[in-house]
């Protein structure tokens, strides 16, 4: 029970660090990083890195990860992230740009609410994935 006492406690003060670190980390991208480097790295994932790459690392993220910790990245991302992320237009772009490629199957039952919520938070496109998908499993 003291563990959960001492989780409890400490639960408020991670929410406030994270939200102001990751709000720091957002106003840094939004003020120094070009549109035109993140524009670069989300054409290198698109264009240059053979989606049966991308789906392979997917894939072994959704077999040799747990659901628990899956469950709990998901969790944390819906708590934990605050609302500058959403409004911001690069993060959102790169969130969008890296979030296409997970698929439905790896997230686990007791996240799809979370997921989706995530979704539409970040604006992730969620026929994107479906249809690289299918053409990756074609190829």
């Amino acid at each position: 029970m003291a563990l959960k006492e001492r989780m409890s406690a400490i639960e408020p003060s991670a929410r406030v660090l994270s939200h102001r670190v990751i709000s720091l980390q957002v106003r840094m991208i939004d003020k120094y990083i070009p549109d035109r480097v993140l524009l670069l790295g989300i054409n290198i994932l698109d264009k240059h890195i053979p989606p049966k790459v991308i789906f392979s690392v997917v894939d072994g993220v959704g077999e040799h990860i747990p659901d628990r910790v899956r469950s709990s990245v998901i969790t944390a991302a819906d708590e934990y992230v605050p609302d500058t992320v959403a409004n911001s237009r690069k993060v959102c772009a790169v969130l969008a740009g890296v979030g296409k490629y997970i698929p439905d199957r790896i997230v686990p039952a007791q996240s799809v609410e979370r997921w989706g919520n995530l979704k539409v938070r970040f604006h992730i496109p969620t026929l994107v994935a479906a249809a690289r998908e299918r053409k990756a499993i074609h190829n």
